[in-house]
């Protein structure tokens, strides 16, 4: 691989990878960049200043050591960049792909602030550990040693994941529950096919698997399993179930037939394109094929859904949001990218009421136009209705995608003693990520509410820092008791 010298960007333009063209990607579920040639990541990691304060770094959730490793890929030295990417995260192709760069560390970026254009490192964080697949660098784990204490963790998404993969590399036991019948959470079933094929995450899950975790899926805990036979069968357990409970429309008409949960359309689809028959999907109650689709919300899973309407075929797709585009919560390159394959956006528009049709079904969303006042608790501008402004807008299938909260944990596990917060999120001593019960620990989205993928990787990472601790203190006890 060609060799280059560092902070190129005076003389070296920002380039993303290639992205295919709307039409064509308006066709399938594929991913819609392409992957960099070595030469390109070479050139593009070249760019970085290498600065002294490195925000990038700072502004990552897992500190992610990013220009050391964009100075080893633009000198040639792929595998020692790989080594350290992935010293510091569990899944980095997979944030390479997912994780709002934007918002992050390339919005951070000295360069960008300079107005040359941030390094694309999101790009070359996917190419990096996706070469390393490919080169066979990445192995399955290989603990140095064998450790007797078991550990059990709900939930197979990425806090899961990540915190099977920590403990796992320590030596422990380790057994993840899923009450789904493939591991992943919603890497496998929320986020849709072009953002994230579903390969990625599967080898990632083999390799698990591969190096000695056990997955036991299909289970609910509460339910099939009872939380204190869980805690009976293992030396200390990790709550990741994420939040997966919607929140609801306060309006009129908000149950009726084609008002969908977006969870519930998404995870459809992404059954679709995994090769399973859907009853609602075959029906066409989860198909958006020819209709006219809107979307109320504006996160990141409001721009899910927006896009996979756009691939089922709709007839037209609207997002309806409440704010402005400029406060929106989700990412700006996902509007553009919305925008690009034909997604409407109705900007300071909040809904008011479902209209339904006489003999059932939807016919339109009535809305009001909003403007942003004072400021609220939260620091954001507060949206205020306009009055007289009402209008329709016309709608065969209304999608909710206005967050999640957490399920109701304590009754689930029959567990009253589960601490938990106003909203229902498990609480933590955050210097433990201990839950108010001894050896029961809680990381991700149930701790900290519907946030992303790279953050519920750090706690994942944390809370298993903190079970090896307090395991190894036990035993240390244990010890010095038998003496």
């Amino acid at each position: 691989m060609a060799q280059q010298r560092m902070l190129t960007f005076v003389s070296v333009d920002q380039q993303t990878p290639d992205k295919r063209e709307p039409d064509e990607r308006r066709a399938d579920f594929h991913e819609i960049y392409a992957d960099f040639i070595a030469a390109k990541a070479n050139e593009q990691a070249s760019r970085c200043s290498q600065c002294g304060v490195p925000f990038c770094q700072t502004h990552c959730p897992l500190q992610n050591n990013i220009p050391d490793w964009l100075m080893l890929t633009a000198t040639g030295r792929l595998q020692e960049a790989y080594e350290i990417s992935a010293a510091t995260s569990n899944m980095p192709e997979i944030c390479g792909r997912i994780c709002p760069q934007d918002r992050l560390c390339e919005g951070a970026c000295v360069i960008e602030q300079s107005g040359h254009g941030s390094v694309t490192i999101g790009a070359v964080e996917r190419y990096i550990t996706d070469t390393a697949w490919d080169r066979g660098w990445v192995q399955p784990i290989a603990p140095p040693r064998e450790r007797v204490e078991s550990i059990g963790i709900i939930g197979a998404g990425p806090a899961g994941l990540s915190a099977a993969d920590e403990l796992r590399a320590a030596g422990y036991q380790v057994t993840v529950y899923d009450r789904h019948d493939r591991a992943g959470g919603l890497l496998i079933y929320g986020i849709p096919n072009f953002k994230l094929e579903k390969e990625i995450v599967e080898r990632r899950v083999k390799r698990l698997a591969d190096g000695g975790v056990t997955f036991v899926l299909n289970t609910d805990i509460g339910r099939d399993i009872s939380f204190a036979e869980l805690r009976a069968r293992h030396d200390a357990v990790l709550v990741a179930t994420g939040v997966y409970a919607a929140r609801e429309m306060q309006t009129p008409g908000n149950t009726a037939k084609g008002v969908l949960k977006a969870l519930d359309f998404l995870i459809a689809a992404n059954r679709v394109g995994l090769g399973e028959t859907v009853a609602d999907f075959d029906n066409g109650k989860l198909d958006a094929a020819k209709k006219n689709v809107v979307v109320i919300g504006g996160g990141d899973t409001a721009m899910d859904c927006v896009r996979t309407a756009i691939r089922q075929g709709a007839k037209s797709v609207t997002c309806l949001y409440r704010r402005d585009r400029a406060n929106m919560p989700g990412s700006q390159r996902e509007v553009a990218n919305a925008e690009e394959e034909g997604v409407k956006f109705d900007w300071l528009a909040a809904p008011s009421a479902v209209a339904e049709k006489k003999g059932g079904g939807v016919k339109g969303v009535r809305a009001v136009r909003m403007r942003l006042g004072p400021p609220d608790a939260s620091g954001r501008q507060a949206p205020e209705e306009i009055p007289g402004s009402e209008y329709e807008a016309k709608a065969d299938m209304v999608i909710k995608a206005l967050g999640f909260d957490p399920e109701d944990l304590p009754s689930q596990f029959n567990q009253r003693v589960l601490a938990v917060n106003r909203w229902g999120a498990v609480k933590v001593d955050y210097r433990t990520m201990m839950t108010s019960m001894d050896g029961v620990f809680a990381a991700g989205d149930i701790v900290r509410g519907a946030s992303l993928v790279v953050w519920a990787i750090k706690e994942g990472r944390d809370a298993a820092a903190s079970i090896d601790a307090y395991l190894k203190a036990r035993a240390a006890s244990a010890r010095v008791a038998a003496e």
